[in-house]
């Protein structure tokens, strides 16, 4: 491509990506194509010679973007969000038209002192001490994994990067079961094991971990021989939001000598509003805490932000220093490839930096007590139409729900029916879950650019389709 037709698509780009954002109100917010259908339209070979631009740009748009999700799309109301402000998007480019490989700060200044300021940005936006400094991940499933391995290195002081686990204690980590997926993972990786992944049980409206419960669990756990090693709190569970007692887990976690992480993925967002942060209390004693940005802030995707009470535990865990990757001749700089386990770093930082001072801190407040507000209206108004039932109240913008079918009928088929004809319909998103064994459909409003009439719109979409299925 020369450069001439560089600068003529990636114009072309811009104005799709800018066309495609405005009539997004019109697309179904699921892919509406069956399983296969994209790749049957694929060639099976690659091509031999090259295939002029048009071409390609045109197959994108006549089978790339109807199998696609929207989840920019103001009516998804699935999963969490995975926003894409358009100031964020605008530097996305900028970033992919440089290209640096971020990985020390001689091979980009900029980005290293940039993500420096901007993750203390949010550190002050959330209320978080500054007993925290931050690193950009990837996800919050990397830095998850980053606090467990710090939690083994510790627990075996620090032996298990050198020696290997064969041999040693067998560790235990302590979590509830409204816990997201990634911490099991981060269990299989850092070679800890399913089975030492104790959950402790939850009680309450918030699906809280029984702190006296943890607390036996642990003492029961060392008189049998095991090492506890660290625990893991949620606020704001991807099932339903379970929020754990951080000021009881952190109390625990001292008497004991355990490490604490809070993985706060999606909800941390909701912190840069002062009235929000009695659902992390006792954050403040917790050894690092994570929450994605490119959830429910706006930032594009990948974009999670990992504050850390003693970044040197984390260095000492994840650090390798060839001569190769070293920067000679400057004293008390940032490499951030050692505060993660990819050497590898994009310029995640100019998003952020974009972000905040395209939209500001009050605006990004605004949007988010919305979604809290306009999730509390359709919760409301599905508690009292006639066979609908809250499942769990609201948690920020997430509640669940279930319709009670006709008596003898199977209650989670039925619901599965209701989102499976939700979703197909198109012009709302919703998925589920299972609470203490059943199923519930999840609401979760949480995009960027949603207006209150798109929760109106969800509501009559709920309640018109549980009416036509229950005839």
């Amino acid at each position: 491509m020369k450069d001439n037709e560089f600068r003529d698509w990636s114009s072309k780009a811009a104005e799709w990506g800018a066309d495609y954002r405005a009539r997004l109100r019109d697309l179904p917010v699921r892919a509406q194509t069956k399983p296969g259908d994209i790749a049957a339209q694929l060639e099976p070979s690659p091509p031999e010679a090259g295939q002029p631009m048009e071409a390609i740009f045109a197959d994108f748009e006549r089978i790339v973007v109807p199998g696609m999700t929207h989840w920019q799309h103001p009516r998804f109301f699935a999963y969490f969000p995975a926003n894409a402000a358009p100031a964020s998007v605008v530097a996305e480019y900028l970033v992919t038209a440089m290209a640096a490989q971020c990985m020390l700060w001689q091979t980009s200044p900029a980005a290293t002192e940039m993500e420096t300021r901007v993750v203390d940005w949010l550190r002050q936006a959330l209320g978080l001490p500054n007993r925290f400094t931050g690193v950009i991940q990837d996800s919050a499933s990397s830095a998850t994994l980053n606090a467990v391995l710090v939690m083994r290195e510790r627990a075996l002081g620090w032996k298990g990067n050198i020696d290997g686990l064969p041999g040693q204690p067998k560790l235990r980590i302590y979590c509830s079961g409204e816990v997201h997926t990634s911490i099991d993972r981060a269990i299989w990786v850092s070679g800890i094991g399913q089975d030492n992944l104790v959950r402790i049980p939850v009680q309450g409206e918030k699906r809280s971990m029984d702190v006296g419960a943890l607390d036996a669990a642990i003492r029961s756990d060392r008189d049998a021989g095991y090492l506890p090693a660290g625990i893991i709190a949620s606020v704001g569970g991807t099932s339903v939001g379970g929020t754990d007692d951080v000021a009881g887990v952190v109390e625990v976690a001292r008497r004991h000598g355990l490490y604490v992480h809070v993985d706060a993925a999606w909800a941390g967002s909701a912190m840069i509003c002062p009235e929000f942060r009695h659902l992390w209390a006792g954050v403040d004693g917790a050894d690092s805490v994570v929450f994605n940005p490119h959830k429910w802030l706006g930032a594009q995707f990948d974009c999670s932000v990992q504050f850390i009470a003693n970044p040197g535990e984390l260095v000492r865990t994840l650090a390798i220093q060839p001569e190769f990757l070293k920067t000679h001749g400057a004293d008390g700089i940032i490499n951030y490839s050692e505060w993660s386990v990819p050497l590898g770093r994009r310029f995640r930082a100019l998003k952020l930096w974009f972000l905040l001072r395209a939209y500001g801190l009050e605006h990004l407040r605004g949007m988010i007590r919305n979604h809290v507000a306009w999730s509390r209206k359709v919760a409301s108004r599905l508690a009292a139409e006639p066979g609908f039932e809250i499942v769990t109240p609201p948690m920020l913008s997430l509640f669940s729900f279930r319709h009670l079918p006709a008596a003898g009928s199977d209650s989670d088929a039925h619901n599965y029916e209701l989102v499976r004809r939700i979703n197909d319909d198109g012009r709302i998103y919703l998925t589920q879950t299972r609470v203490d064994g059943k199923v519930a459909i999840r609401f979760q409003a949480g995009q960027f650019d949603m207006r209150e009439e798109d929760a109106d719109t969800a509501f009559e979409v709920i309640r018109g389709i549980a009416a036509e299925l229950s005839g």
